[in-house]
């Protein structure tokens, strides 16, 4: 990810979310899709998370956007069923917010392409469950290991299991010389305390 600059890191001068959090990491998954040899081993390691922790699964559902092509190449390699589930409903033709074909009943496993605070999985997770299917469990790419996240899905029962995570990052960034030893205290400040750690200086 840091290779094919999926991951972008700037103590100094910080990106702005989707959710308006400042944070010195960007996290672009969908630059694996460029890759076709980093594209395979993700889909790979996806679909081998999935059979280790989700053995029963029965229907794998991508979120949207950046978690759609991920899950369609997995669920493709285990020949698994696919659909894939909006943040909300459709405004118009037939108002889906899940689209394809979901039993109920069907054991799903959901798929990230990273969590962050957690607010677009969970929307999934409550869609799906309205659908009148189960929520095994949710994978991603990568994870930022924000407590508050981590709480809410525990709060809600789905056990999640990402490729790699927010100290991993670290370590390997600092080890190959994508981030400079001196700015990472910075970046794990960040990660602490997302809501409160840009103060503009």
């Amino acid at each position: 990810m840091l290779e094919i600059h999926a991951v972008k890191l700037n103590a100094n001068t910080p990106f702005t979310w989707t959710s308006g959090l400042r944070s010195p990491i960007y996290c672009d998954n969908r630059m694996v899709l460029s890759y076709p040899q980093v594209r395979t081993f993700v889909k790979e390691q996806l679909a081998a998370l999935v059979k280790s922790r989700f053995a029963d699964c029965t229907l794998l559902a991508g979120i949207a956007t950046a978690g759609i092509a991920h899950g369609a190449l997995v669920a493709d390699l285990l020949e698994l069923p696919y659909c894939y589930v909006r943040p909300e409903p459709k405004k118009h033709g037939l108002k889906n917010q899940i689209e394809g074909y979901m039993p109920p009943g069907s054991k799903v496993v959901l798929v990230e392409d990273l969590i962050s605070t957690g607010k677009s999985s969970l929307q999934a997770v409550q869609a799906v469950r309205e659908a009148g299917a189960e929520v095994a469990g949710l994978v991603a790419l990568f994870t930022y290991g924000f407590p508050d996240a981590t709480e809410k899905f525990k709060q809600e029962s789905v056990p999640f299991y990402t490729l790699s995570h927010f100290e991993v990052l670290c370590e390997t960034a600092v080890q190959y010389g994508y981030l400079e030893p001196d700015k990472l205290s910075i970046v794990q400040e960040f990660a602490a305390d997302p809501t409160t750690w840009w103060k503009g200086s």
